[in-house]
């Protein structure tokens, strides 16, 4: 629908007027969801489309939501939650603070869920999580901490895979077919757009957990990820990715150890 030329130029002007660099992305994936709004909101040509994008910041925003993947869950892969909290976490609980960045945290359930984890090994309250993405729509969705009713089956189901000790249903609150989860878990995060590729190192870290994002992006891009997750992680701190991502071939590998079972890494030096 749109040609190669139009795509580059657009990726040119988003960098130009909103200061989002998209030209690392996934070339496939971008194509796709910039032509599915092109579709979705009938622009009759691409003139009248690239105006809308530079000039409207609203729309930008619309934009972005469309552009940015949030496909999530509580407890996805409960294998990797069940190690973060049987060995991951128990470490972490030696220090006296904890600070945990969840980046590109979508609609928040999988912040919520190592909330959960932290309350289960008395750590809560001396953890604070850090939730970003660079959709400015879901970090307020997320904020709020409700989700469908219609999940809750699931998640219990991958809670009670990840050896949970409660009943799920503990958790939350039932309420006009969504499922609030409980002010005491929201309490312990905070919420912020953030900008992996053009936005700097916030903190120190003693865990970052950032699945399923740097599959969309292209090897520059994930590079200039990693160099700024291995800048906001303590020694001895560690990084969890999805189970398709890997920081073998990075500058970063060789300061790392991998976990034997999960994408788990420890910052050796």
């Amino acid at each position: 629908m749109l040609t190669d030329l139009e795509i580059k130029t657009l990726i040119e002007e988003l960098y130009v007027y909103h200061g989002h660099d998209f030209s690392g992305y996934s070339a496939a994936s971008f194509r796709r969801r910039i032509e599915r709004l092109y579709e979705m909101d009938k622009f009759e040509n691409f003139t009248e489309f690239l105006s809308k994008a530079r000039s409207d910041e609203a729309y930008f925003n619309h934009m972005i939501e469309e552009i940015t993947v949030n496909v999530t869950e509580m407890f996805r892969d409960p294998s990797f939650y069940k190690i973060l909290a049987t060995e991951i976490l128990p470490v972490l609980a030696t220090k006296p603070f904890i600070r945990i960045w969840h980046a590109g945290c979508a609609t928040g359930e999988e912040v919520y869920s190592v909330a959960i984890l932290l309350k289960e090994l008395n750590l809560l309250q001396r953890t604070l999580l850090y939730a970003t993405d660079l959709n400015p729509t879901v970090i307020e969705a997320a904020k709020k901490g409700m989700f469908s009713l219609r999940n809750m089956q699931q998640y219990a189901e991958n809670y009670r895979m990840t050896s949970g000790k409660n009943d799920f249903s503990e958790y939350y609150t039932a309420n006009y077919g969504y499922a609030k989860f409980n002010k005491e878990l929201s309490d312990r995060m905070v919420f912020s757009q953030h900008n992996l590729i053009i936005d700097g190192s916030f903190n120190e870290f003693d865990l970052i957990i950032c699945r399923n994002v740097l599959i969309y992006f292209d090897k520059d891009f994930q590079q200039t990820a990693l160099e700024l997750f291995d800048e906001s992680l303590s020694k001895l701190g560690y990084l969890a990715l999805g189970s398709k991502e890997t920081i073998k071939f990075s500058s970063i590998q060789y300061r790392y150890k991998q976990h034997e079972k999960e994408k788990i890494w420890k910052k050796m030096i």
